[in-house]
C-alpha cells in the first residue's frame, strides 16, 4: 500500500475588531468550522492556493504575510495525513458572495466564540493555528522554497 499525504493550506485572516474569518462547511456529513483551507492542486504555488482557497470558500481576496508553520494530522474519519501550512494574510476585499461548494458561510467570529466551538471544529489545528498566530507566531514567506512560483 503506498502512503500518500495530502499538502493542504490553511489562512488565518484576523481584521481590526479581533474577528477571524472563518468557513461553517459540511464534511463527513456535519456542519463544522474551519480557517479557509483546502488542498494545494497540482502545479499550483502555495501562496497561490492560499489566495485561492479563500476567495472560493469565503469570497475574499487577501494577501499572505506570514507563514506560522506546517501542522500534521491524522483523520481519525478516514486515516489521511494532511500537512497543512498555515499562513497568515491581510483580508483586501469581498469581491463575492458565492462560496464553493460545500461551504455554508462564511464567518467573522471572535476568538471566545472560536474556542466554543470546540467539537464543532474540523479539527484540532483549527483551534491551535489561531492560537499559535495570536502567541506572535510568524515566519517570512520566503521561509518556503516554492519551486512553483
Amino acid at each position: 500500500m503506498t502512503w500518500t499525504p495530502h499538502a493542504t493550506v490553511a489562512v488565518i485572516v484576523e481584521d481590526q475588531e479581533g474577528r477571524f474569518l472563518v468557513v461553517e462547511e459540511t464534511s463527513g456529513g456535519r456542519v463544522v468550522f474551519n480557517q479557509p483551507a483546502g488542498h494545494v492542486e497540482e502545479d499550483e504555488a502555495i501562496l497561490d492556493a492560499v489566495k485561492r482557497e479563500t476567495l472560493e470558500e469565503t469570497g475574499w481576496v487577501v494577501e499572505p504575510e506570514h507563514f506560522l508553520g506546517v501542522y500534521t494530522y491524522k483523520a481519525p474519519a478516514n486515516g489521511v495525513t494532511y500537512y497543512r501550512f498555515c499562513y497568515s494574510a491581510k483580508a483586501l476585499e469581498q469581491v463575492s458572495e458565492e462560496l464553493d461548494t460545500g461551504i455554508i458561510a462564511a464567518h467573522w467570529l471572535l476568538l471566545e466564540d472560536i474556542r466554543g466551538l470546540k467539537d464543532q471544529l474540523r479539527s484540532p489545528l483549527v483551534l491551535e493555528c489561531i492560537e499559535d498566530y495570536r502567541n506572535g507566531r510568524r515566519y517570512p514567506l520566503d521561509v518556503i522554497v516554492d519551486a512553483q512560483t
